[in-house]
């Protein structure tokens, strides 16, 4: 598949095209549609959807992650599929191509697929009848579905949020960024979802174990929001595609530990600050932060 334009018009072959528009079957193993939301721009929600997608692929999960962030559109940037658009969610909303020929499947990852979004998606109600047709479809091809949202509770908040289970909230622990979550928060809270959880992004140890930083546990209790992961900064992330991990990159383990979070409801999370407690975590902090 990955070889593929996703131009059936521009192609000789006679393969066989998953219906990704098909009807739910009735033993749909669907779990659950989720809407990866934020307060602010610049918290690493994206990066948060793409990999949490990849690593629940990586486990046997068949996801999609949907770009929905209709302003920034760089889904595809981060899941390094950028080259192999040729339709997006706007040709499918409006009929231009079936599902299946929007839907990508992430070369560093076998059951992971991006439905892309190239184009502006206006805010207009005939797009949440079309989205949740679009959903109902999907039901039946994957077992998570990620809609990567838009920063705040502008436009297009609304379409992701109306047709999803639940709601992911990524945040960092910087008061803008709290402070923006909080009124998102309050938001999601009154839009009937079942449920709504957060993952703290870029945690500091250091920060936290000098008393710099809220913990991940503690941004929790401030938003009154149950706490399903946290993932450490981590240079890796900044300079790789989704997926592109390498094996001891820091926050691999963490976003593992996410997606086994959603597949089990526990609630494990790392205790990033522990490297830095103590006699040698004060040398490491200082080394850290340039003495």
């Amino acid at each position: 598949m990955s070889d593929c334009n996703h131009d059936c018009s521009s192609c000789g072959e006679k393969c066989e095209k998953a219906d990704f528009l098909a009807k739910p079957r009735e033993d749909s193993k669907i779990k659950k549609i989720i809407a990866v939301v934020s307060g602010k721009g610049g918290v690493g929600k994206t990066t948060v959807a793409a990999n949490l997608a990849i690593k629940l692929a990586s486990i046997g999960k068949r996801s999609l992650v949907i770009d929905l962030d209709a302003g920034l559109n760089d889904l595809d940037v981060a899941t390094g599929v950028e080259d192999l658009v040729t339709y997006d969610l706007v040709d499918c909303l409006e009929g231009r191509c079936r599902a299946a020929q929007a839907i990508i499947e992430c070369p560093e990852s076998k059951n992971a697929f991006v439905l892309p979004c190239v184009k502006a998606l206006p805010d207009d109600k005939k797009y949440f009848d079309a989205l949740k047709e679009l959903y109902e479809g999907l039901n039946s091809a994957f077992d998570f579905v990620l809609a990567d949202s838009p920063a705040g509770i502008g436009d297009n908040f609304r379409l992701a949020v109306s047709a999803s289970d639940e709601a992911l909230l990524v945040t960092t622990a910087h008061l803008p960024s709290l402070r923006d979550a909080d009124k998102t928060a309050a938001m999601l809270r009154g839009s009937g979802l079942k449920e709504i959880n957060l993952v703290v992004n870029k945690v500091r140890g250091d920060l936290i174990a000098g008393g710099l930083s809220l913990s991940p546990e503690e941004v929790a209790e401030t938003l009154r929001l149950p706490l399903l992961g946290a993932i450490p900064d981590d240079d890796e992330i900044f300079l790789r595609d989704a997926g592109k991990l390498p094996p001891d990159a820091k926050s691999g383990g963490s976003f593992k530990m996410l997606a086994g979070n959603l597949l089990t409801g526990k609630r494990k999370v790392c205790d990033f600050s522990r490297a830095y407690r103590g006699f040698s975590g004060y040398i490491k902090r200082k080394i850290k932060n340039g003495l």
